[in-house]
């Protein structure tokens, strides 16, 4: 699946819901099946600056893919960065880099977080792709 695809299923999953707390309880149990990172990787450097609460997120390359794995220690972060391990995992680099996050506006979940969590998102997103940048410079050298 593309990443337009994943972001058109995400939109679609959250316009099944009427307000804002059914969709926090869809992000919550997103999170709860979020595959986890092996705790070897929730050190220090794997922090998400910018972020209230704690995130970690692995990235390697498999086959010239990104696989993304990640944890936090909140419910509602959790649930953000599943959504978003959901979308650029198993993508290639350039794909992730070239990608937008339509889908944040149009599901409104921006708006609909403290300022706080929204600059986290923000940070996750960039890290994802100075992840999915490296890995591009990596393959192209």
């Amino acid at each position: 699946m593309t990443i337009e695809e994943i972001q058109d299923e995400l939109i679609d999953e959250f316009s099944m819901f009427d307000d804002w707390m059914q969709r926090y309880e869809y992000m919550i149990e997103l999170g709860k099946s979020l595959d986890l990172i092996d705790p070897k990787y929730k050190t220090k450097d794997r922090l998400i600056n910018g972020c209230q609460s704690q995130v970690w997120l692995h990235s390697e390359l498999k086959d010239g893919k990104v696989i993304y794995t990640a944890d936090s220690d909140a419910i509602i972060t959790k649930g953000i960065v599943a959504i978003l391990v959901r979308v650029f995992s198993g993508q290639t680099p350039q794909e992730i880099l070239k990608s937008d996050t339509k889908f944040i506006e149009e599901i409104g979940l921006k708006e609909h977080l403290s300022p706080t969590r929204a600059n986290g998102l923000v940070s996750m997103i960039k890290q994802m792709k100075l992840d999915a940048m490296a890995f591009q410079t990596k393959l192209n050298s």
